[in-house]
């Protein structure tokens, strides 16, 4: 399986400019590590979503929430929101959005 090419939308790129630099570096660090090659199995961290607004996938980093889909076709991975999660309150560029 070739690897993933990885892809922001503006305003997932918008998200993380939300968060502090270190956070920052923390998220696109795992991002590369966990959706660069086989992100469409799921794992612990991986997950496929039940049908909703936001992307059919899930990357749990702690309580950082990346949302992606993706296109098998070349492989790509599109990201689409990244946000943090605390007890059960997922906030995107500091709103509450539910799931």
């Amino acid at each position: 399986m070739s690897p993933f090419v990885i892809q922001f939308s503006p305003q997932a790129l918008d998200h993380l400019r939300y968060f502090p630099k270190r956070d920052q570096q923390i998220i696109l660090n795992a991002i590369e590590v966990h959706l660069s090659d086989q992100a469409d199995k799921q794992t612990r961290k991986r997950k496929k979503l039940e049908e909703n607004p936001l992307a059919p996938w899930e990357l749990r980093l702690g309580d950082f929430r990346v949302f992606y889909d993706i296109d098998s076709e070349k492989p790509l991975v599109i990201i689409v929101a990244i946000g943090k999660k605390n007890h059960n309150i997922l906030r995107i560029a500091g709103k509450e959005v539910l799931l």
